[in-house]
């Protein structure tokens, strides 16, 4: 159940804990955005959600997210948004060999932020990713993975 913003400033930490986790499952991460609060607005949050994460805690984080044309099998919050972000990806036996392809080449799960984006839209931008190098794939990732994040913060911490 999504938050207000004072609430969300005022709630116990393990209370809050879940919610984040299912943001984006980086425990600095959380960490991070629970000890600087109060904050001020929500852009504020989404400011202190923006912090840069180590090619670790990618891999971490990327492993509780489903390929891209898979049914989520996480249950709950985490599930839930999942289902939602992929709910264009109507392409779904088009993935299964190019999710094939990128993780042989990258040895990790296509990550990329799918909200409101076409399945014709993702399959594009994976085959395009194909053409990086392994280091700069994670990086792409990363950042993939924190675009996410902020969208699920969104629906957490409300006005």
């Amino acid at each position: 159940m999504p938050l207000t913003l004072t609430d969300f400033n005022a709630a116990d930490a393990d209370d809050v804990r879940p919610a984040l986790t299912a943001c984006l499952a980086v425990p600095r991460w959380v960490d991070a955005i629970l000890e600087r609060r109060p904050y001020e607005s929500r852009d504020a949050l989404t400011a202190a959600a923006d912090l840069p994460l180590s090619s670790d805690e990618i891999r971490q984080a990327m492993a509780a997210h489903p390929r891209i044309g898979e049914k989520p099998k996480q249950q709950g919050t985490e599930g839930d948004w999942s289902r939602s972000e992929q709910s264009g990806v109507d392409n779904a036996d088009a993935f299964a060999a190019a999710n094939a392809e990128y993780e042989a080449k990258f040895g990790h799960v296509y990550l990329v932020c799918a909200s409101g984006r076409s399945g014709e839209e993702l399959l594009k931008i994976l085959e395009s990713r194909l053409d990086n190098d392994p280091a700069t794939e994670l990086a792409v990732a990363g950042r993939e993975l924190l675009k996410i994040a902020e969208l699920r913060l969104a629906k957490a911490v409300t006005a």
